[in-house]
């Protein structure tokens, strides 16, 4: 529940003085926002500049609907009738303004930290599980929905840590739902724009920090180091309520263990791999149409545990929750392996679609060269048929994975049909163009071994209608998502839902409709 305070209040707080003296200070505040439009009376407004944009040009409009005050990192040139306060960071602030509205809730928990590029929300569920196994209430936000209680709640379209005042937000409903222990998914954009500021993580995870966001980052160094804000900070806020010991959970074989290893030298670590130098290691899985079994070692001590998520990187994700949960918490390795196995399927997470059809279709998330190859490399241990897969590379994003993906695909698939993802305001032809030419350069041959197929859900049916017994198709780059961005807009788009009329087509039977997108026009 969030608390009645002034902005005299927060000035107190956060050492604030308004850029316009003289005015009155005394007026509730009711909320805080980034958006304008949002702006109720009583709201605090934050402006900042974006990539694409400056939200000052819309600070007359957020006073005309009733905002107690607007924080920006612009100075003023005009006067308002309202306090303005002009600052370094005005997202940090808003985190901050958010936390203490909310009565700064995440020092009432125990805060679970889970970044990286690629497995987060697989590793978030695992540690989520293993923590109702042990009897814990506890609750998680990721980048597909927050769970509190009995509630599961969207986060949202695509793929991003929620803004900070709606982590703030949820944060506090668990606290007053008894909540005591969350794990929240950060990604590195909600590391780098504050989203997850004043969330007082006790441990963080990594899962792997390969190539993805250099569009924004601007280099991998960039990247890393958006990632290590979540060990940067660990241990700093003592937690009173549920004291723990900081833990830094790290991949050892990871091109970022050097780094984050250094970052977080001011708390305990535990490594985790493959391999036997590392703290937490698995042998070699074993693979099924059921999942995974694998072998872990700590110490003197051995456990065998089994996930029924497909594919083998998932080892790793297993590896990370262990050791958060049993190292950092001290939960017993055998309530530990109950809750790995009560995860029975993540959408859009090599999801299986069956419905009677002779071969094996799959709905998987991948859309990092990374994430891909572990995908397809993992298809290939539950299928000894043809390989088919389906995926894109999407528009106005890091480009140079494209011709990666693509190269990924021509190593690992037996047949690849390259596809719409998020072209938004890019030319769909010139992205597929260039996904293409790599492929080409890598002896594949149009119409052969590739095909290019705009539309996603005839790129969808395309693989499935080529697909004979005991082949697969896996669709790669959407996953979970529900929505498609062509141009400016966001077409309702489900991967499952498109891979499931597809295969009801292809067989005949009764089934969902194929999702619209303006490429089937």
């Amino acid at each position: 529940m969030q608390n009645q305070i002034s902005v005299q209040a927060l000035c107190d707080y956060f050492k604030l003085t308004p850029q316009n003296s003289g005015l009155d200070l005394s007026q509730a505040v009711s909320s805080v926002v980034s958006d304008s439009r949002s702006v109720l009376p009583g709201s605090v407004f934050f402006a900042w500049k974006g990539g694409a944009f400056d939200s000052h040009q819309f600070i007359q409009d957020a006073v005309s609907r009733g905002a107690a005050a607007v924080v920006g990192t612009e100075s003023l040139e005009k006067d308002l009738s309202v306090p303005y306060f002009c600052v370094e960071d005005s997202r940090y602030l808003l985190a901050g303004f958010a936390a203490y509205l909310n009565d700064f809730p995440a020092k009432k928990l125990c805060v679970i930290g889970v970044t990286g590029t690629d497995g987060k929300t697989t590793t978030t569920n695992y540690i989520y599980h293993i923590l109702r196994a042990a009897g814990l209430n506890a609750g998680m936000v990721s980048t597909v929905n927050a769970v509190i209680g009995d509630r599961v709640i969207d986060t949202g379209f695509h793929v991003t840590t929620p803004e900070a005042p709606e982590v703030q937000k949820y944060l506090a409903e668990m606290v007053a739902a008894g909540v005591t222990h969350v794990v929240l998914e950060a990604t590195s954009h909600g590391l780098a724009q504050h989203r997850v500021a004043f969330c007082d993580f006790d441990f963080g995870v990594v899962t792997n920090i390969t190539h993805e966001h250099l569009d924004y980052h601007g280099s991998y160094e960039g990247y890393i180091n958006s990632k290590a804000k979540l060990f940067q900070d660990l241990g700093h806020q003592k937690n009173m309520v549920h004291p723990t010991t900081p833990l830094a959970v790290l991949n050892l074989k990871d091109r970022s263990y050097p780094h984050l290893h250094a970052i977080a030298s001011h708390v305990q670590q535990l490594s985790y791999g493959l391999s036997p130098d590392a703290d937490l290691w698995a042998e070699e899985p074993s693979s099924d149409s059921d999942g995974i079994r694998f072998r872990a070692h700590l110490g003197q001590e051995t456990f065998d545990f089994h996930t029924h998520l497909l594919g083998d990187y998932n080892v790793l994700n297993c590896l990370a929750a262990i050791g958060v949960t049993h190292v950092g918490l001290s939960i017993p390795m055998q309530t530990i392996q109950q809750g790995l196995s009560q995860v029975k399927r993540l959408t859009g997470r090599m999801e299986k679609v069956e419905m009677g059809q002779p071969f094996q279709a799959i709905v998987d998330f991948a859309h990092t060269p990374f994430a891909l190859e572990a995908a397809l490399k993992s298809a290939r241990k539950i299928s000894s048929g043809t390989l088919i897969t389906v995926f894109g590379s999407a528009g106005l994003r890091d480009k140079q994975k494209r011709r990666m993906m693509a190269e990924v695909a021509a190593d690992l698939a037996d047949i690849t049909i390259l596809t719409a993802e998020d072209p938004r305001t890019e030319s769909l032809e010139g992205i597929l163009a260039e996904m293409a030419q790599a492929m080409q350069e890598k002896g594949k041959q149009e119409g052969k071994d590739y095909f290019v197929m705009p539309d996603r859900g005839g790129a969808i049916q395309l693989g499935v209608k080529m697909a004979r017994a005991g082949d697969i198709v896996i669709a790669c780059g959407k996953g979970h998502e529900q929505s498609m961005c062509f141009g400016t807009t966001e077409y309702a788009w489900d991967e499952l839902t498109a891979m499931k009329a597809a295969v009801a087509q292809m067989l005949e039977i009764d089934g969902p409709e194929m999702p619209y997108l303006p490429t089937q026009d």
